[in-house]
């Protein structure tokens, strides 16, 4: 089982790849074996069928455990994976409208800001101007702050609504879950 170099892991040093002359030695199951020579570490390590591994460079003298490093290896790889599967990751979704746009059309889009915000995904929502329509911009805002008013229960304004040209946006994040 003694491996000879760490091969690309967070530079552990390894069994012959240990610098320092004196290392605090810990075992496998965490008890605490003192201070000793590289030599007899290294020599207690091969006994049991193990590698001592530095953990602690920055320590005086450095704290080595003797370990299965390919178990612990193993391990490592399988708490990273873990970690990567239980982040959260954020959508942006957009909802686009028109400032005339009809109640039912604003009733459908609001369901579906819901179910996003619900699902914890952040909604950017656009209301796109056209002709005069670019005159009567208040009413395109008036728009965004019923939209505001009507998803206050699950989203909380992230940005408030700025003119784009010929367009509004805000974007609107789910609320924090208090837990």
């Amino acid at each position: 089982m003694m491996a000879g170099h760490p091969s690309s892991h967070e530079s552990l040093r390894l069994n012959g790849a240990i610098r320092a002359s004196r290392v605090r030695v810990v075992a496998e199951d965490g008890a605490m074996m003192g201070v000793m020579s590289l030599h007899d570490a290294l020599s207690e390590a091969q006994a049991r069928g193990l590698d001592l591994v530095e953990v602690s460079p920055a320590a005086q003298p450095p704290v080595c455990r003797i370990i299965d490093y390919g178990k612990f290896r193993y391990r490592e790889q399988k708490r990273r994976v873990e970690l990567r599967r239980k982040q959260k990751t954020v959508d942006l979704k957009e909802i686009k409208m028109r400032p005339a746009t009809d109640a039912h059309d604003y009733d459908f889009k609001l369901r579906s800001m819901k179910k996003f915000l619900e699902h914890g995904d952040k909604v950017k929502v656009t209301v796109r101007m056209r002709g005069r329509e670019l005159a009567h911009q208040e009413r395109a805002f008036a728009l965004l702050q019923r939209v505001e008013a009507d998803i206050a229960e699950l989203g909380r304004v992230e940005s408030a609504p700025t003119a784009d040209g010929r367009q509004i946006l805000m974007i609107v994040a789910p609320q924090k879950k208090n837990k």
